[in-house]
């Protein structure tokens, strides 16, 4: 291989371990300091940590009860596989590193909620909604969950707007509104991230 290509394997090996341990380092401490829907205010209401956990997708959306976790764990899998080989090909081709860099950011943030669902549930006690029901890593008798069968941890919340609409907004007229709702981690941040370079990036990158 190439020394030029050495150097972008090494670049995105050593971005995927970052935001790997950036990731997981936090959702542990939250996982085991944090009740949930337990709120630590950051910068004011604007943004704080806000404990969450979903059963499926990014931001929290959720996908067809245990059944589809398992689904949705073996997809995430598979999805994986095939980005560590398209990352490979783009590495062994030299190609652009702004290509590879956006593509480890996927595989990171993929990779990040994979162990969640993988591993969480074998890993820690059950999170509940009171202080002294904080979860403990380890705890002697056993996980709340098996294999593929954990939860992801959520915690990042940003209020940007919160207003009530005018009367005359159709359909939703006088309601509250709220954005952004969805609460998310660094992996979803990172995947999110990789997805909107794409689309910038299309016509550069993907001819």
């Amino acid at each position: 291989m190439p020394r030029s290509s050495m150097s972008k394997a090494w670049m995105s090996g050593l971005l995927v371990f970052i935001i790997l341990l950036a990731d997981q380092l936090l959702k542990i401490w939250v996982k085991t300091h944090m009740h949930l829907n337990e709120d630590i205010p950051v910068l004011g209401n604007w943004f704080m940590l806000r404990f969450i956990e979903n059963n499926g997708m990014a931001f929290g959306m959720e996908f067809g009860g245990e059944t589809g976790k398992l689904i949705l764990s073996i997809f995430r899998i598979i999805a994986i596989g095939a980005i560590v080989w398209y990352l490979v090909s783009l590495i062994r081709k030299n190609e652009p590193i702004g290509l590879i860099i956006i593509i480890s950011l996927v595989l990171s943030g993929a990779l990040g909620n994979l162990i969640d669902s993988a591993f969480y549930g074998m890993i820690f006690s059950d999170s509940g909604y009171h202080p002294s029901l904080v979860a403990s890593i380890f705890p002697a008798e056993g996980g709340y969950e098996s294999f593929l069968h954990g939860r992801v941890v959520d915690m990042f919340y940003v209020e940007l707007i919160n207003t009530n609409l005018p009367q005359w907004v159709p359909f939703w007229g006088g309601e509250d509104f709220i954005f952004f709702r969805p609460i998310f981690n660094i992996a979803d941040s990172a995947i999110s991230i990789g997805v909107i370079l794409i689309l910038i990036f299309q016509k550069r990158y993907f001819k």
